[in-house]
């Protein structure tokens, strides 16, 4: 699978879960660590946690995907999954807000 459709199908299933502001942001030739970061919110700690494993199960499921890795589980605040082309975020609102991760690739887009 592309990196592209798999930001796609990913997308597809935190909507599924009714994941809050889903983005993807393209950072191709950007940087090394990924093509796409796809960033979500969920309300609690328990919607992060479902949205989270919603993505690791279906990607596992039904298109045979296995998590490169998997960081934030003891938190739940704030759950990265990497698919290594493909970087999932699921953060709580507060973590989103505080970390930034779109402005701050929206500031490294306009520097190049």
């Amino acid at each position: 699978m592309e990196s592209k459709e798999l930001a796609d199908k990913i997308v597809e299933i935190l909507d599924s879960k009714k994941g809050i502001d889903i983005e993807v942001i393209d950072v191709t030739g950007k940087t090394t660590l990924a093509d796409y970061f796809v960033i979500c919110s969920g309300n609690s700690t328990t919607q992060i946690k479902a949205l989270s494993d919603e993505v690791e199960y279906v990607l596992k499921n039904d298109c045979g995907l296995m998590a490169d890795h998997v960081e934030g589980r003891s938190g739940d605040r704030w759950i990265l999954i990497d698919y290594k082309d493909v970087v999932v975020n699921v953060f709580h609102p507060e973590e989103r807000a505080n970390y930034n991760i779109s402005k701050l690739w929206e500031t490294k887009q306009k520097e190049e």
